[in-house]
């Protein structure tokens, strides 16, 4: 049997690549009955049942080193945050959100500051700031005047990497600028609501070289951090790792507690007073959520 690699899924069918073909194959009714859903990035086995079609049936899924749920993808190595600076406007509380995801699932990440040509006033620079501080490996960029393009290229090699972001941000843009093979449909801003149209419908696996993989995904206007424990919460802030053995007490918060090694270093300006906001929003809601679950 062929090992292939999932490139998309759309409607019970899935295309895989095994050597120079794609291959439409349907999952085993076996996968459904042990509740297995294959997904873009996975590695299977397959078995032909027209080879002149190149069409088959999916026998086996591989063990997935990575699961993100989403974007649904699987066996990623990296993401790609894509923050639009302008039109529309930065959502922090969703890239923060975006970020928490990608630290559970222990994703190497890159912030990409995307349509700097929009920003005449460069007021960016101040988000750009926050987040190298914070320890993030940052890449600016412009589909339109192409700057930061060849940085952001050269992150992809030998990796898989998906790329993930609100609604309306280039993203697509982005990847046919990288690659013009991509020709991927791109939308404009809505007007009337200042949000982006979602002009990619599913997760795609897109081949930049034999070993460089890029995910496309759907934009987002919310994301669920519903899988994260609260008192996991603190240690996937990146900036927040260095204090945390420092904290007075055992079971530290990290919210209001007197002494507490991060609220000092909050009022002290070494970590950002927004970041430390976010995290106190994300831990209420989590708490609130734990709280439901064992009512």
């Amino acid at each position: 049997m062929p090992e292939g690699l999932i490139l998309k899924g759309i409607g019970g069918f899935y295309y895989i690549k095994v050597n120079d073909d794609v291959i439409e194959c349907k999952a085993r009714g076996k996968f459904r009955k042990d509740e297995v859903v294959p997904m873009v990035g996975d590695y299977v086995d397959i078995t032909m049942s027209d080879h002149e079609h190149l069409k088959g049936n999916i026998e086996k899924i591989y063990p997935r080193k990575t699961v993100l749920i989403r974007p649904a993808v699987a066996n990623v190595d990296q993401v790609v945050i894509v923050v639009a600076v302008a039109s529309p406007k930065p959502n922090v509380t969703l890239v923060d959100k975006f970020l928490l995801a990608a630290e559970h699932q222990n994703l190497d990440i890159i912030i990409c500051f995307n349509k700097i040509d929009l920003d005449k006033k460069n007021k960016y620079i101040d988000l750009y700031n926050i987040y190298t501080r914070a320890g993030y490996k940052t890449v600016c960029t412009s589909s339109k005047t192409k700057e930061g393009v060849k940085d952001l290229r050269k992150l992809f090699h030998g990796k898989s990497t998906v790329f993930a972001g609100a609604s309306g941000v280039g993203k697509s843009s982005l990847l046919n600028v990288i690659d013009a093979r991509f020709s991927l449909q791109t939308g404009e801003i809505s007007k009337k609501i200042r949000r982006g149209k979602h002009t990619t419908r599913h997760v795609e696996l897109l081949a930049i070289t034999e070993e460089s993989y890029v995910v496309d995904t759907p934009g987002f206007s919310s994301i669920d951090l519903m899988n994260i424990p609260k008192d996991e919460l603190a240690i996937l802030f990146k900036e927040f790792r260095a204090y945390l053995p420092l904290c007075r007490f055992r079971g530290c918060s990290h919210t209001s507690e007197l002494g507490c090694a991060i609220i000092n270093a909050v009022e002290n300006g070494e970590i950002d007073h927004a970041r430390f906001q976010n995290y106190k929003y994300f831990y209420n809601q989590l708490r609130e959520l734990e709280k439901q679950r064992y009512k």
